[in-house]
């Protein structure tokens, strides 16, 4: 590489999908080469993610600001990055690990370090001539990931009677991602008219899909078997379903009891939860359960993995929040088979790196995903392809800030051409 050295970081307060405060950082090199940076911001959050550093002054967003965060990229951290190679991601993450120096990133926040982190990481591949998934990943970052497309939502994403979530199709029975990501929209398109004909509401949630007043958790799952049906698929053959309970939402941290509390249908111990799944997988095609438990049940982890791992992906989120030191615990206690990827949990492009790469020393299967606070930045998209791990988290068919990944990883594989493969 040419020195073409860092001349300038800069950071600017923007909105994200759900209209509150995030960063946008600017990298500029010597040569002119540019690039920008969103941050993505969680609503359903793991207590030991790295800190979204926010302002506090009611008066402005109501305390969500990120004014401090920007002070701190434009002050504190820009400096100590001007005059260095932008292709030194793990030396230049490294400096600013240090120069916040807590291990939850709290002093100048995550937030302000992964805008930082993913700026230099796009300005190196410009400045290299490269797409940004080939400058991350290399001569193998060649495979399309399988989109698990949420298309209901529940919980903390939703205003409704759905204590799980979200629900998602796999399309995982298609040999494309264009080919898929049709089958997933088709499915979508599909059961916003069952809805509409039921009576339903067609409003989305944070991350595009529905979000209708339904009876049960098992009804959101019987009518979206009835939307592949009419779709013309086939459930567990075509697209199977995957299931995200973001369990720590709706756990009673004082005695660890499950309260279903948005469907109104009582508290279920950790073992009774196990049944429960149990009873789940055996009559829906569920391939897929991420986060099934709360964050602190490992051994209620550990049971659901020996009793279902097998046959379905059982994914740590909050458990593991993309961190080395909690995916390493999870394998040694045999706590799950996959992890949830998302680089604003650890707050550092090398960081989120290093966590895919003990996944992929492990065996494990590994998803990279988006949050509900989501930009139009495509970062990530990339970063899947990058990966290689073969599956994706980024929403449903609807929303730009969703469909913007989608409409990325189209571009990619359309590059690839005959050389894009598919799949885990």
């Amino acid at each position: 590489m040419l020195r073409n050295r860092i001349l300038s970081v800069s950071a600017l307060e923007i909105l994200d999908s759900r209209g509150n405060p995030t960063l946008k950082v600017s990298v500029l090199l010597e040569d002119g080469t540019k690039a920008d940076a969103s941050v993505p911001s969680g609503a359903s959050t793991g207590e030991n993610e790295a800190l979204e550093l926010r302002d506090g002054d009611k008066k402005r967003y109501g305390g969500k600001g990120v004014l401090t965060a920007v002070g701190h990229v434009n002050t504190r951290i820009a400096p100590e990055l001007c005059g260095l190679q932008p292709d030194n991601q793990a030396e230049i993450d490294r400096i600013m690990l240090e120069l916040d120096g807590t291990p939850t990133k709290k002093k100048l926040g995550a937030n302000a370090i992964l805008g930082v982190s993913m700026a230099v990481a796009k300005t190196a591949a410009i400045s290299h001539q490269m797409p940004l998934y080939q400058y991350l990943g290399g001569i193998g970052s060649f495979r399309l990931p399988v989109p698990m497309m949420n298309i209901l939502n529940g919980g903390e994403h939703a205003d409704n009677s759905v204590d799980l979530q979200e629900f998602m199709v796999m399309p995982n029975g298609c040999s494309t991602f264009h080919e898929a990501l049709r089958v997933g929209a088709e499915v979508f398109h599909a059961l916003k008219k069952i809805l509409l004909k039921q009576n339903y509401a067609t409003g989305v949630g944070d991350e595009g899909g529905f979000a209708p007043n339904l009876s049960s958790n098992e009804e959101a799952c019987d009518l979206i078997i009835e939307a592949i049906h009419a779709a013309g698929y086939s459930p567990g053959k075509d697209i199977s379903l995957a299931l995200d309970a973001a369990a720590s939402s709706f756990c009673d941290k004082q005695n660890g009891q499950y309260d279903f509390r948005w469907s109104g249908t009582g508290r279920r111990s950790s073992e009774e939860m196990l049944h429960f799944y149990q009873e789940m997988c055996e009559k829906y095609p569920i391939i897929s359960i991420e986060d099934p438990l709360d964050e602190n049940d490992w051994s209620g982890f550990t049971a659901m993995t020996e009793q279902l791992g097998e046959k379905v992906q059982i994914v740590g989120d909050d458990l593991f929040v993309t961190n080395t030191r909690f995916v390493q615990q999870g394998i040694e206690s045999n706590a799950a088979n996959a992890v949830l990827i998302k680089l604003n949990q650890i707050g550092t492009v090398t960081e989120t790196v290093e966590t895919v790469q003990l996944c992929q020393k492990a065996g494990w299967n590994y998803i990279i995903s988006h949050r509900s606070g989501e930009t139009e930045d495509t970062f990530m998209a990339d970063f899947a392809v990058a990966m290689g791990g073969g599956q994706i988290k980024t929403g449903s068919a609807s929303r730009s800030e969703r469909i913007a990944k989608y409409n990325r990883l189209l571009e990619i594989e359309a590059s690839l051409g005959a050389s894009a493969q598919f799949g885990r």
